[in-house]
């Protein structure tokens, strides 16, 4: 079964072909980060008509690189949402009208459930039941995985995005965007107990997040800093920023593991590149006895892989959609089955 999987949520055009569940024969992404960086951010309708300008482009060479013609094309998985929606649309557009020309069958994907089979494609040997923590740009949420098509949300979070707050705060302390990967960088020569943030709900006995806050104080840590006319060391602050946000996120998942009998853990999203997550996460799992998985670098940003891997699962209890299939910017994880 060949699957072309088409990725446009945000602002990677990305387009990939994989044979049955996790082989992949190509997973081409046309990233638009130089385009955004002078703005501090994604445009969206900058990205929006990025994506008309690429997706064909990347079609082409993905068939090259999978050495395949159109026709060779068995179905055409799309991530429908959530995302920017014009961007989305144009993806969707093109999915649909390949569909069509094809005769072949179309599927919707939730964006974030393609995220989490990013994990499938890396690592050939996994399997649910386990325990997802999706940490992106946009989303931060836990997810109870019980099989390749039951996902039930059991936390996410209040305001912020986790990926969000990090873009927040490297903007804050004058660097470039993407954030993430910035402070990341940049807390490797801080201390990262130089300045105590709030971790706010740690102590609450639910599986939700809230990062707005700690966004607001080191706002507030700044601009007081500002005020007094005393200078800030940005290593320190990006380097307690980042632990806090981290401290949260690993011992909310491993609360979730626990309480749901879980032995495994997987990591996905954008976020799940961050060297200290994977790095804090690896111990706590190693301490609690629990696997721990997360993926190639490559498949934790936006990708169409993952959205092909996640349509062949579909399509196996015929999940398919219709031409009447539109973007769905806000959707949910519970909303994601049509």
């Amino acid at each position: 079964m060949i699957t072309l999987g088409i990725e446009s949520s945000c602002d990677e055009t990305s387009i990939a072909i994989i044979e049955n569940d996790r082989k992949i024969l190509a997973n081409i992404i046309s990233t638009q980060i130089p385009i955004h960086q002078k703005f501090g951010g994604v445009v969206p309708e900058i990205a929006s008509r990025k994506h008309i300008v690429n997706i064909m482009p990347v079609l082409d060479e993905a068939l090259n690189k999978a050495q395949l013609k159109l026709s060779a094309i068995d179905q055409i998985a799309v991530a429908y949402g959530p995302g920017l929606v014009g961007a989305l649309l144009v993806g969707v557009s093109a999915a649909k009208a390949l569909a069509f020309s094809l005769d072949v069958p179309l599927l919707a994907v939730n964006h974030l459930e393609g995220h989490i089979f990013a994990n499938f494609l890396s690592h050939p040997d996994l399997e649910p039941p386990f325990i997802a923590l999706v940490v992106s740009g946009g989303h931060t949420a836990l997810v109870n995985m019980t099989d390749y098509n039951s996902f039930s949300m059991i936390g996410q979070t209040r305001d912020d995005a986790a990926g969000e707050a990090f873009d927040k705060v490297a903007r804050l302390l004058g660097l470039p965007y993407p954030g993430g990967p910035q402070i990341d960088k940049l807390a490797k020569t801080g201390n990262p107990h130089a300045i105590d943030f709030p971790h706010a709900l740690i102590k609450e006995k639910n599986y939700e997040f809230s990062f707005s806050g700690l966004k607001s104080a080191v706002i507030n840590y700044i601009h007081t800093a500002d005020q007094k006319g005393l200078s800030i060391n940005k290593a320190d602050v990006a380097a307690s920023f980042q632990k806090t946000v981290i401290d949260i996120l690993v011992h909310k998942t491993i609360m979730a593991a626990r309480s749901t009998g879980m032995k495994t853990i997987v990591l996905a999203g954008g976020v799940a590149a961050n060297s200290l997550l994977e790095q804090k996460l690896t111990e706590k799992c190693r301490e609690n006895d629990l696997a721990f998985y997360f993926p190639s670098k490559i498949l934790c940003t936006d990708n169409a892989a993952m959205i092909a891997c996640r349509g062949y699962y579909q399509s196996l209890t015929g999940n398919f959609a219709d031409m009447k299939l539109n973007a769905v910017p806000y959707l949910e994880l519970s909303d994601s089955h049509l």
